[in-house]
């Protein structure tokens, strides 16, 4: 087991029966600080302390990682420099604005200074990061990319070793197993619990994401797992990181426009009642888009609404699929979808950002619900016109009523092409 800058609990260090003369060099530290009220995990950072029958506490927080009482101990084993052939192999390049941006984010590596870098969906930020990725490993560094979504990781992983294509890739998520000891490692964000000052470079991707942007124990685990710059990714930044950037303790790149230079597909809004029915409007847009050679993502407010949605689509002679967060063939119909062995696919909001599908139209049904933020729909959208061959894919919202997500989602995304066609008027 890879055990390199690792942060375990007691429970996981017996589990690998482990000798006591192996920890002799590992730190070890309570896992719970404080007295009273005023007690704090020290794994998560949390304050929400369970009391147990036998007067310990137990942090409730970070509880799916393994319970961890006041009376139990952390080891954190010691960062060591690494040496592997992290080379770059990925033969593509890079626009102009892409390798403006690159360099700046190498620049604020080197320094040791956070950085935003704040794209449009589809303006290539993963191609973008592989310079810093190489010059950090070029410098015997460790090098950390992580995001809230699991489907996020997984989507980057063979790109990753794709482009790195010599050097092991370790990925950590839920149920992922044993992994190599690497240079480079792909984790979701509650996997960095399992690291303390680990890593030379932190990728964040999707920062603005749920659970990320609204659980400060992940914000905890990314600072812990952390000895160096933070990178932080996502089309729709919070107004916590905007204040840094404004009182510049943040520094930022920001690409208006896409890779291919084309405006980011706008939204058509259609409004009606009982899309769980899926009217004859919907159903038009949905056999259009597939008539045009298109494959086409559904998203719907509830996991409920997946049956129910995918066997009104078959009945149209289209071959559909639905997948949602709990679904245990999730990654396989993902992958199955990218290679065109469906052409609709029906999902909840587990799909809306890190999934790249070429030639695919965007439909959003009752996108009016308060389920999705107006983040959440310019996400979603911005599954559309990813390719080159293919920037006007259609994107379709339809709604009960005009809401202000709705309103906000749409203008933001015309304001990121008035922005990209600035950009393109000033080269």
């Amino acid at each position: 087991m890879d055990l390199n800058g690792r942060q375990l609990s007691e429970g996981e260090v017996a589990r690998l029966m482990l000798s006591e003369s192996s920890l002799a060099h590992v730190q070890r530290v309570p896992a719970i600080i404080g007295r009273g009220q005023k007690l704090q995990c020290q794994r998560c950072g949390s304050q929400v302390l369970e009391a147990l029958p036998n007067g310990q506490h137990y942090c409730a927080s970070c509880v799916n990682l393994g319970r961890i009482t006041d009376q139990d101990s952390l080891y954190r084993w010691p960062a060591q420099p690494m040496t592997q052939n992290g080379t770059l192999t990925w033969t593509g390049h890079l626009t102009p604005e892409q390798a403006q941006v690159s360099q700046a984010l190498i620049e604020s590596a080197m320094q040791r200074h956070d950085h935003l870098l704040w794209a449009v969906t589809g303006a290539g930020k993963t191609e973008m990061l592989f310079p810093v990725i190489a010059h950090a490993l070029a410098a015997n560094q460790r090098v950390v990319i992580a995001s809230p979504r699991i489907d996020v990781i997984l989507e980057l992983a063979p790109r990753l070793q794709a482009a790195f294509a010599h050097l092991p890739i370790a990925v950590y998520y839920g149920d992922s197993g044993e992994q190599p000891e690497s240079q480079l490692v792909l984790a979701t964000t509650h996997q960095l619990l399992r690291f303390y000052q680990a890593f030379d470079l932190t990728i964040v991707d999707e920062v603005d994401a749920f659970p990320f942007a609204a659980n400060p124990m992940l914000a905890f685990a990314v600072k812990q797992a952390s000895k160096g710059a933070v990178i932080y990714l996502t089309a729709t930044p919070s107004q916590e990181l905007i204040k840094r950037v404004q009182t510049k303790t943040l520094a930022v790149s920001y690409l208006p426009r896409r890779f291919h230079g084309a405006p980011l597909p706008v939204p058509k809004i259609a409004f009606g009642r009982h899309f769980q029915r899926v009217p004859a409007k919907v159903r038009r847009v949905l056999l259009e888009t597939v008539a045009s050679g298109r494959q086409v993502l559904v998203f719907v407010p509830q996991v409920d609404w997946l049956p129910v949605i995918e066997r009104l689509v078959a009945k149209l002679g289209l071959s559909v699929a639905s997948v949602h967060a709990q679904d245990p063939e999730r990654a396989t119909k993902v992958q199955n979808f990218r290679h065109h062995v469906w052409q609709c696919l029906v999902t909840t909001t587990i799909l809306e950002r890190g999934v790249t599908i070429y030639r695919c139209g965007v439909i959003v049904l009752q996108a009016d619900s308060a389920l999705f933020s107006a983040a959440a729909l310019i996400q979603m959208a911005g599954r559309a016109g990813r390719s080159a061959d293919s920037p006007d894919d259609p994107v379709w919202f339809f709604a009960s009523h005009y809401t202000r997500s709705l309103a906000t989602a749409t203008s933001q995304i015309a304001l990121m092409n008035r922005r990209g066609q600035h950009a393109l008027s000033t080269v």
